[in-house]
Protein backbone atom coordinates (compact mmCIF):
# COMPACT_ATOMS: atom_id res chain seq x y z
CA UNK A 1 0.00 0.00 0.00
CA UNK A 2 3.38 2.36 1.01
CA UNK A 3 4.55 1.76 -2.63
CA UNK A 4 1.09 2.91 -4.27
CA UNK A 5 0.86 6.17 -2.33
CA UNK A 6 4.56 6.65 -3.51
CA UNK A 7 3.94 5.79 -6.93
CA UNK A 8 0.96 7.98 -7.09
CA UNK A 9 2.68 11.10 -5.03
CA UNK A 10 5.39 10.74 -8.08
CA UNK A 11 3.13 10.85 -11.02
CA UNK A 12 1.21 13.55 -9.40
CA UNK A 13 4.33 15.61 -8.81
CA UNK A 14 5.33 14.78 -12.43
CA UNK A 15 1.86 15.81 -13.59
CA UNK A 16 2.55 18.99 -12.02
CA UNK A 17 5.91 19.41 -13.86
CA UNK A 18 4.67 18.54 -17.15
CA UNK A 19 1.40 20.75 -16.56
CA UNK A 20 3.84 24.01 -15.31
CA UNK A 21 6.01 23.22 -18.57
CA UNK A 22 3.35 23.22 -20.88
CA UNK A 23 1.68 26.60 -19.26
CA UNK A 24 5.18 27.89 -20.26
CA UNK A 25 5.53 26.52 -23.68
CA UNK A 26 2.06 28.23 -24.39
CA UNK A 27 3.02 31.81 -23.22
CA UNK A 28 6.46 31.59 -24.92
CA UNK A 29 4.13 30.17 -28.57
CA UNK A 30 2.54 33.80 -27.77
CA UNK A 31 5.61 36.06 -27.13
CA UNK A 32 7.04 34.72 -30.47
CA UNK A 33 3.87 35.40 -31.99
CA UNK A 34 3.74 38.64 -30.41
CA UNK A 35 7.73 39.41 -31.71
CA UNK A 36 7.12 38.10 -35.16
CA UNK A 37 4.07 40.86 -35.18
CA UNK A 38 6.55 43.36 -34.47
CA UNK A 39 8.69 42.53 -36.74
CA UNK A 40 5.90 42.46 -39.30
CA UNK A 41 4.65 45.93 -38.35
CA UNK A 42 8.16 47.16 -38.75
CA UNK A 43 8.67 45.68 -42.33
CA UNK A 44 5.74 47.03 -43.16
CA UNK A 45 6.75 50.36 -41.97
CA UNK A 46 9.66 50.27 -43.51
CA UNK A 47 8.09 49.14 -46.90
CA UNK A 48 5.81 52.38 -46.59
CA UNK A 49 9.07 54.42 -46.14
CA UNK A 50 10.22 52.85 -49.22
CA UNK A 51 7.65 53.37 -50.74
CA UNK A 52 6.76 49.56 -51.95
CA UNK A 53 3.19 50.17 -51.70
CA UNK A 54 2.67 46.16 -52.66
CA UNK A 55 4.86 44.89 -49.77
CA UNK A 56 3.35 46.92 -47.36
CA UNK A 57 0.03 46.14 -48.62
CA UNK A 58 1.14 42.22 -48.17
CA UNK A 59 2.66 42.92 -45.02
CA UNK A 60 0.00 44.30 -42.92
CA UNK A 61 -2.52 41.91 -44.69
CA UNK A 62 -0.51 39.18 -42.60
CA UNK A 63 -0.57 40.62 -39.50
CA UNK A 64 -4.27 41.79 -39.77
CA UNK A 65 -4.71 37.64 -40.31
CA UNK A 66 -2.90 36.73 -37.59
CA UNK A 67 -4.73 39.55 -35.26
CA UNK A 68 -7.72 40.72 -36.29
CA UNK A 69 -7.72 43.22 -33.49
CA UNK A 70 -5.03 45.31 -34.99
CA UNK A 71 -6.02 48.87 -35.35
CA UNK A 72 -2.79 50.02 -36.40
CA UNK A 73 -2.01 47.71 -38.94
CA UNK A 74 -5.06 48.21 -40.53
CA UNK A 75 -4.50 52.23 -40.52
CA UNK A 76 -1.54 51.71 -42.43
CA UNK A 77 -3.44 48.70 -44.81
CA UNK A 78 -5.43 51.43 -45.69
CA UNK A 79 -2.73 54.07 -46.54
CA UNK A 80 -0.95 51.46 -48.43
CA UNK A 81 -3.84 51.40 -50.48
CA UNK A 82 -4.86 55.23 -50.56
CA UNK A 83 -0.89 55.66 -51.96
CA UNK A 84 -1.71 52.78 -54.86
CA UNK A 85 -5.30 54.70 -55.38
CA UNK A 86 -7.26 51.59 -53.94
CA UNK A 87 -9.74 53.96 -52.50
CA UNK A 88 -12.69 51.63 -51.73
CA UNK A 89 -10.11 49.08 -50.04
CA UNK A 90 -8.35 52.63 -48.48
CA UNK A 91 -11.20 53.21 -47.09
CA UNK A 92 -12.58 49.45 -45.64
CA UNK A 93 -9.43 49.10 -43.44
CA UNK A 94 -9.55 52.51 -42.31
CA UNK A 95 -13.27 51.32 -40.92
CA UNK A 96 -12.05 48.17 -39.31
CA UNK A 97 -9.52 50.38 -37.64
CA UNK A 98 -12.17 52.67 -36.36
CA UNK A 99 -14.45 49.85 -35.44
CA UNK A 100 -11.49 48.48 -33.03
CA UNK A 101 -10.50 51.57 -31.77
CA UNK A 102 -13.06 55.06 -33.02
CA UNK A 103 -10.68 57.59 -31.37
CA UNK A 104 -7.72 55.99 -33.77
CA UNK A 105 -5.95 59.33 -35.15
CA UNK A 106 -4.02 58.17 -37.78
CA UNK A 107 -7.43 56.12 -39.63
CA UNK A 108 -9.45 59.49 -38.83
CA UNK A 109 -6.45 61.71 -40.49
CA UNK A 110 -5.62 59.43 -43.13
CA UNK A 111 -9.65 58.18 -44.00
CA UNK A 112 -9.93 62.11 -44.31
CA UNK A 113 -7.26 62.91 -46.50
CA UNK A 114 -8.70 59.75 -48.87
CA UNK A 115 -11.66 61.43 -48.58
CA UNK A 116 -10.62 64.83 -50.29
CA UNK A 117 -8.89 62.69 -52.38
CA UNK A 118 -12.12 61.73 -53.73
CA UNK A 119 -14.03 64.59 -53.83
CA UNK A 120 -15.84 63.99 -50.50
CA UNK A 121 -15.15 67.19 -48.67
CA UNK A 122 -18.28 67.00 -46.27
CA UNK A 123 -16.66 63.14 -45.10
CA UNK A 124 -13.25 64.55 -44.62
CA UNK A 125 -14.84 67.78 -42.71
CA UNK A 126 -16.86 64.94 -40.37
CA UNK A 127 -13.63 63.24 -39.39
CA UNK A 128 -12.02 66.49 -38.98
CA UNK A 129 -14.82 67.08 -36.24
CA UNK A 130 -14.29 63.66 -34.92
CA UNK A 131 -10.49 64.06 -34.67
CA UNK A 132 -11.20 67.74 -33.32
CA UNK A 133 -12.78 65.70 -30.23
CA UNK A 134 -10.04 63.35 -29.62
CA UNK A 135 -7.34 66.20 -29.42
CA UNK A 136 -7.60 69.70 -31.12
CA UNK A 137 -3.90 70.35 -31.16
CA UNK A 138 -2.07 67.02 -32.44
CA UNK A 139 -0.22 66.57 -35.31
CA UNK A 140 -3.17 64.74 -36.94
CA UNK A 141 -5.32 67.33 -36.56
CA UNK A 142 -3.32 70.02 -37.93
CA UNK A 143 -2.20 68.12 -41.03
CA UNK A 144 -6.19 67.38 -41.71
CA UNK A 145 -7.40 70.82 -40.82
CA UNK A 146 -4.63 72.22 -42.61
CA UNK A 147 -5.56 69.74 -45.87
CA UNK A 148 -9.29 70.54 -45.73
CA UNK A 149 -8.10 74.51 -45.98
CA UNK A 150 -6.19 74.35 -48.64
CA UNK A 151 -9.17 72.37 -50.79
CA UNK A 152 -11.45 74.56 -50.05
CA UNK A 153 -9.06 76.98 -52.02
CA UNK A 154 -8.74 74.32 -54.51
CA UNK A 155 -5.34 73.36 -53.69
CA UNK A 156 -3.90 69.71 -54.60
CA UNK A 157 -3.43 67.34 -52.03
CA UNK A 158 0.05 66.18 -52.29
CA UNK A 159 -0.28 63.49 -49.55
CA UNK A 160 -1.16 59.76 -49.63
Amino acid sequence: MKKYFSRLGIATVLSSVLLAFAATAADTASDTSKDVEVEQMATGRKAIKGQNWTQAITVFKMVVAENPKNADAYNLLGYSHRALGKFDDAFAAYDKALAIDPKHKGALEYSGMGYLKTNQKAKAEAQLARLKAVCTGCAETTSLAKAVAEYKTGAVISTY
